[in-house]
């Protein structure tokens, strides 16, 4: 018989999959080629107790992924809000922060950026400059300390797929053991010599929080390739940009040294984030 199915886990070629009754099945893929993630829905036939066969996948409504000049790693799927997880210490990856919004702007996926470790108040004022210019933009940013209250976080989580995103360190896991003390996420203290998080999630899991709320906790990041991005898909990400897009005398404006330049002309009037807009650029160059 065949069953619907959620991906919950996934370890190499086995996953665990969610029935809708909430109990859940090993399963392994049809054939040797395997890109399933969590959040994936599919269809399996189960073989055995406990045990099943992972016969089709439903299309995907979004899928979160990033890539290099030699290969992707596939995320999460049909997610529809991304948490940055971000924190006081260790200091956090602005570059990284700006990847993760492209990405999700790519893929019309709410932002919310959530600053962790807010207890720790000498380096609350740096932090919180640092995240500045996305509050500016409109982007939603929270503040909270995951190990005492998290009570601001959850109305957040609402009839959303959420994704927990960020650098080792953050306090991802933390979150996630606050609000779903059953997950028992693995948690090691920060690095103190090198002021850096430690991995502890060594792969994606997805978890029930309340009756219409679901979260994936992934494992730390440390880069994030956008290769599979177009230029015209990183501009488009670019909040700030979209209404200067086909503004340029130039129809295919690499926004760079162009006369004309209707993105460059506001960078000059200050309307644009001269970090944001270096960002910008350094993605463009990537690609290039």
């Amino acid at each position: 018989m065949k069953l619907a199915g959620l991906v919950v886990a996934a370890h190499g070629r086995q996953y665990r999959v969610e029935l809708a009754d909430r109990t859940t099945l090993i399963c392994l893929p049809r054939g040797k080629k395997s890109e399933l993630v969590c959040g994936d829905q599919v269809i399996v036939e189960q073989v055995s107790p406990g045990q099943g066969v992972i016969g089709a996948l439903t299309p995907r409504q979004t899928l979160l992924y990033r890539s290099d000049r030699w290969k992707q790693k596939l995320i999460a799927a049909n997610v529809t809000q991304i948490i940055i997880v971000v924190a006081t210490e260790p200091s956090f990856s602005d570059e990284l922060v700006t990847r993760c919004i492209v990405a999700a702007e790519s893929q019309g996926i709410e932002i919310l950026i959530v600053l962790n470790k807010c207890d720790l108040l000498e380096r609350l004022a740096d932090a919180r400059a640092l995240l500045a210019p996305y509050r500016e933009l409109g982007y939603r940013v929270l503040e909270l300390a995951a190990r005492y209250d998290t009570t601001g976080i959850e109305p957040c989580l609402a009839r959303h797929t959420s994704l927990l995103i960020g650098q080792s360190g953050m306090g991802k896991s933390t979150l996630t053991n606050a609000l779903i003390p059953h997950a028992q996420a693995a948690i090691r203290p920060v690095s103190q010599a090198l002021k850096t998080g430690r991995h502890t999630t060594t792969h994606a899991s997805l978890y029930h929080f309340g009756e219409n709320a679901t979260l994936i906790d992934s494992p730390g990041l440390m880069a994030f390739g956008l290769r599979h991005l177009s230029l015209a898909a990183i501009a488009e990400a670019f909040r700030e940009l979209r209404p200067l897009l086909g503004q340029c005398r130039f129809r295919d404006c690499m926004h760079e040294r162009e006369p004309d330049c209707s993105v460059l002309a506001a960078l000059r009037e200050g309307k644009i984030s001269p970090r944001r807009y270096a960002a910008f650029r350094s993605l463009c160059a990537e690609l290039a």
